[in-house]
């Protein structure tokens, strides 16, 4: 690895642990401040020139040439219905790489780069429109801030074929816990997790925070249950408002009542930081977003797992 990977590594394990989010704000108008997880950015420069390909999807301004690679871009505000009436065209490409895909948004300016905590980051108001867009809201210095759910955006405008034909049932094995956890602010990657988890007929409880998921295991066992015995397995992203997956995970591994469960952690961000993150925080595995079949074989690779030590 080279130095600066280390680098950006290490920046990235000490503010997942002290549960803090590195966000780059920027705006799509005159006024209202958005924000993205920096770690999912490449890099930011003014808008270069954008040519046709036939093969975009009609939602795509066009693709760009970025150092030699050929990278499809959107206009930000108009994937998410923000209206931008009376302002000038978008003058900034944000490229940005999750999902195991590279691509660029356009944005009217790039602000700054802020390091938020993660227990300040609200679940986004119900408002439809392009609130459905978001995964939380903050401030900061005063000002509101709107957390783009880029998965989301994404998926809408280029909607992915999945990467398996055909995902066998698992045949339910006695005496070993079948319902799995499943911890993710985006609605697109539960709804993603959930179809997989139905095709192997399994239950699932889907849940959209670290916070949220920590109180509900920890009533479980206050109540008597044992959380590894009800769940196969959890399921959680890594970044989430209120309490990151690193930091979930940790919390799991230092309560007795709970450090039997299994984590799975599961993240559209580039894969480097979080393999050097799994041992550090206790996780058990870690899969990058986002494949069907590879989801589908951990799981199942879990559950074998279990039937084997029953």
């Amino acid at each position: 690895m080279t130095h600066q990977l280390l680098d950006r590594i290490d920046q990235r394990t000490r503010l997942a642990g002290h549960n803090r989010l590195a966000l780059l704000l920027f705006r799509l108008g005159p006024r209202q401040l958005f924000g993205v997880n920096v770690f999912k950015v490449q890099e930011v420069i003014p808008r270069p020139p954008l040519f046709t390909l036939p093969q975009l999807p009609a939602a795509f301004s066009g693709a760009a040439d970025i150092r030699g690679r050929t990278v499809p871009v959107l206009d930000l505000a108009r994937a998410i219905g923000h209206d931008t009436e009376g302002t000038a065209d978008p003058g900034y490409l944000v490229v940005t790489e999750f999902n195991r895909s590279v691509q660029g948004f356009l944005v009217a300016g790039v602000d700054r780069i802020v390091n938020i905590a993660v227990e300040d980051i609200q679940p986004p108001p119900d408002m439809g429109g392009e609130g459905n867009y978001l995964t939380g809201v903050t401030r900061h210095q005063g000002e509101l801030i709107q957390l783009i759910d880029v998965e989301s955006v994404l998926a809408e405008s280029s909607p992915r074929k999945s990467d398996v034909g055909s995902i066998v049932p698992l045949q339910p094995a006695a005496g070993s816990p079948q319902e799995v956890l499943v911890v993710d602010d985006s609605r697109v990657a539960r709804n993603q997790i959930r179809s997989v988890l139905e095709q192997l007929g399994l239950p699932a409880t889907l849940l959209s925070d670290g916070r949220q998921a920590l109180e509900h295991l920890q009533q479980l066992a206050e109540s008597g249950q044992a959380p590894h015995l009800r769940y196969a397995m959890v399921i959680s992203d890594i970044e989430m408002p209120a309490m990151d997956g690193y930091t979930l995970t940790t919390e799991i591994r230092r309560d007795p009542m709970l450090r039997g469960l299994y984590v799975l952690l599961h993240t559209s961000l580039s894969g480097v930081f979080n393999h050097a993150m799994v041992e550090r925080v206790g996780a058990d595995d870690f899969v990058p977003k986002y494949s069907e079949s590879e989801l589908a074989q951990r799981i199942v690779e879990r559950m074998n797992t279990l039937q084997r030590d029953n």
